[in-house]
């Protein structure tokens, strides 16, 4: 257990100041990353003592420290530390925490974990069992609301739905539809399927998913609602019996059912309907007796905005809530905290004004051009955006580790504007000056969203994303990115004493100094960049392209001109980053030129790798055929899952395959899963009769 400084208490965002009365000093946050670092804020802003709860993995992360305690509660697994409600139980008993908040996701929407809690004596920040047990259970849900005036998807949600159920009831919910798992959340799970003779087959991956996700591989079937907004309502309710909205947020920028992009107010909705669905949400949570915040999130159609569609409840924050509280001034958090002590909210319906528009961008650790794969690594260099109207919730240090054990989001961008042209103005720029090199992010994915033309003007969609992704023009290595490069590494090189021309490798000889060949690598290309040195700098050539380069500083001059560039050397790899764009160009061995080399001459040019390697750092969680079992093109050998993806590794050509894993193997990134040797040739059935094999005995 660590301590540190604790901070004085301070208003909250509402206006309010601390607890009166509180039943608790200590709050214990149950989560990890930037929401943990979130609900840090507004409980030391209660001038209450804020507890944090670490894995192996997270040691050295940032809400460990700056929390007031920090408790270790056990290895990287999520299922060692973050979702063991023993562990979390106890590290309360020993800090003295009279409270726990959950955050979002792990145990946040866990009945039996409010129930263990309830056993201590401790209080969960968070609604009721009865009303988890409901809103936690998408099948039970739906049903429940129904009965309250609620409108829902049309589908068939029942408890303990077989696949040969499912599969006689997907006539009569119509095609396309979406198969949902009972206890999933945050997309996670949900797959649409288009076509009949798709469904036996996409229903065994989904139960697989959900069972790994969620532990509970109920599914149920709705139907799927092409083009659909995705509104939420965000509602406070207290044990008093005032249960109130704070308006809707528009989150249909999505892809694979995981929000990308979030905003409030909705540019879809009229005054009318905005009431009428607020009205809903409201009485969907009296339907529990909910306590707290919660959202609840509705279906609306595109083209009858008047029209919208229950599809559950999040018993929880949402990850989307700083929106809200950007145009209506309340701290959401601060008001869980005081409900959970017991507090009557101050709050009524007609104090809830919107005012200005707020827009959220989700600052995730992948590659949109290599699949939205996850990336891990180590923070190298750091800059997060400020000024008026800009909010940043993160969890990144600089020099921190990205794990591939948790969850890719590092941090979230939010700006607010008098108007939404404004707050979108706000949140590119703000994006543009976000610096996180050590892992590849999406925020260049993120800036094309932001200024695309039918996102301006509010054009959106749950499928938009998914149907522009192909046509995203993302800003390639170019050849002075490369220059840059390798100058960098160049410099870096440790200069040997003693000065003799011998032992220095920089092409040294007498007469015109000759230029150095530097390999690079980026992605699976290799290019090489000629240095030779200048009066100021190098001149670089690359192919056809020749550039006068000069590092200075934190600044580098291209051709006599300063360019706005971040970098940073990482033993052979440099990151490179501008304007929201990040690369890395790595700088292979000698061993690993040579081994390339040797790999090319031993296969036909244009031939398919035998080779499987995975994309990821991760997990396997299923091998699909056994070693030495015999291949097509396409089959799926294994899966890998990293930060909750999955990824299938397929075979590239057709042969024998070799592999060792089982489930629960770690993998490295590039690391070989598996090989496929050639087949055996089929006997020469052209032999003459004297080759051929006889039976009996010839003489």
């Amino acid at each position: 257990m660590t301590l540190s400084p604790h901070t004085p208490s301070a208003p909250a965002a509402d206006g309010s100041t601390g607890v009166p009365d509180r039943p608790f000093d200590t709050v214990l946050v149950a989560n990890r990353g930037e929401i943990a670092c979130r609900v840090i804020r507004s409980v030391r802003a209660l001038g209450l003592r804020s507890v944090a709860v670490y894995s192996d993995a997270d040691a050295g992360a940032r809400h460990v420290l700056e929390a007031d305690l920090a408790v270790r509660i056990g290895g990287a697994a999520p299922a060692e530390s973050y979702l063991s409600i023993p562990a979390v139980v106890e590290a309360c008993r020993r800090t003295g925490a009279g409270a726990v908040h959950p955050g979002y996701g792990f145990l946040s929407e866990n009945a039996a974990f409010a129930e263990a809690l309830d056993e201590a004596g401790i209080v969960f920040i968070g609604p009721s069992v009865h009303a988890l047990g409901i809103m936690g259970d998408k099948i039970r849900s739906k049903n429940h609301v129904a009965g309250f005036q609620v409108p829902i998807v049309p589908g068939i949600a029942e408890p303990g739905l077989t696949d040969e159920a499912l599969l006689a009831a997907a006539d009569v919910v119509g095609f396309p539809l979406l198969i949902k798992p009972s206890a999933g959340g945050g997309g996670k799970g949900m797959h649409a399927v288009h076509h009949s003779e798709d469904l036996p087959e996409v229903l065994v991956t989904a139960r697989r998913v959900a069972a790994r996700a969620f532990g509970d591989d109920t599914l149920f079937l709705e139907r799927l609602i092409e083009r659909p907004r995705h509104i939420e309502v965000q509602v406070l309710a207290d044990g008093h019996g005032n249960v109130i909205h704070l308006g809707e947020r528009e989150c249909s920028l999505q892809r694979r059912h995981q929000k990308v992009i979030e905003e409030a107010p909705s540019a879809l909705l009229d005054a009318a309907t905005r009431r009428r669905i607020g009205e809903a949400a409201c009485s969907a949570a009296r339907s529990v007796d909910y306590t707290g915040a919660g959202t609840v999130e509705f279906l609306v159609s595109d083209a009858a905005p008047d029209e919208f569609f229950f599809m559950e409840m999040n018993t929880r924050l949402q990850v989307e809530h700083p929106v809200t509280e950007l145009v209506t001034g309340v701290d959401l958090v601060a008001w869980q905290i005081r409900i959970a002590a017991g507090e009557e909210l101050s709050l009524r319906q007609e104090d809830i004004v919107l005012t200005g528009h707020a827009v959220e961008a989700r600052v995730y650790a992948e590659d949109p051009e290599a699949g939205f794969l996850p990336s891990t690594g180590t923070v190298v260099a750091l800059g997060e955006p400020a000024g008026e109207g800009i909010r940043v919730d993160s969890s990144l240090l600089n020099g921190g580790t990205v794990s591939s054990s948790y969850d890719p989001m590092l941090a979230k961008v939010i700006a607010w504007g008098a108007d939404r042209r404004q707050a979108l103005d706000r949140l590119d720029a703000a994006l543009a000056d976000t610096v996180v090199l050590g892992v590849d992010t999406n925020i260049e994915y993120l800036r094309l969203l932001v200024t695309d033309d039918d996102v301006r003007a509010g054009r959106l969609d749950t499928t938009m994303i998914e149907r522009k992704l192909p046509d995203l023009t993302f800003r390639r290595v170019a050849g002075e990115d490369l220059a840059l490069a390798a100058v960098l590494l160049v410099e870096a090189e440790p200069v040997v004493p003693g000065g003799s021309p011998w032992h220095r490798a920089d092409g040294f000889r007498l007469g015109t100094p000759r230029p150095r060949a530097i390999t690079l690598e980026v992605g699976s290309v290799t290019e090489t960049v000629l240095l030779q040195g200048a009066e100021h700098g190098w001149i670089a050539t690359i192919g056809e392209t020749r550039v006068h380069l000069e590092v200075v500083g934190n600044g580098v001059i291209l051709d006599g001109i300063r360019s706005p560039r971040s970098f940073a050397v990482d033993s052979d790899t440099v990151w490179l980053g501008d304007a929201g764009w990040s690369a890395r160009v790595r700088r292979p061995s000698r061993r690993e030129l040579l081994d390339a080399a040797l790999a090319r001459i031993s296969r036909e040019d244009g031939a398919a790798d035998p080779l499987v390697r995975s994309p990821m750092p991760g997990t396997v969680v299923s091998v699909s055929v056994e070693d030495g079992a015999t291949v097509q093109v396409g089959d799926v050998l294994l899966a890998v899952e990293a930060m909750k993806m999955e990824h299938q590794l397929t075979a590239a050509v057709s042969g024998v395959v070799r592999l060792s894993l089982k489930p629960g193997d770690l993998v490295r990134a590039q690391q070989v899963v598996a090989s496929i040797d050639a087949p055996d040739p089929a006997p020469d059935q052209t032999a003459s009769p004297a080759e051929q094999p006889t039976e009996g005995n010839a003489a």
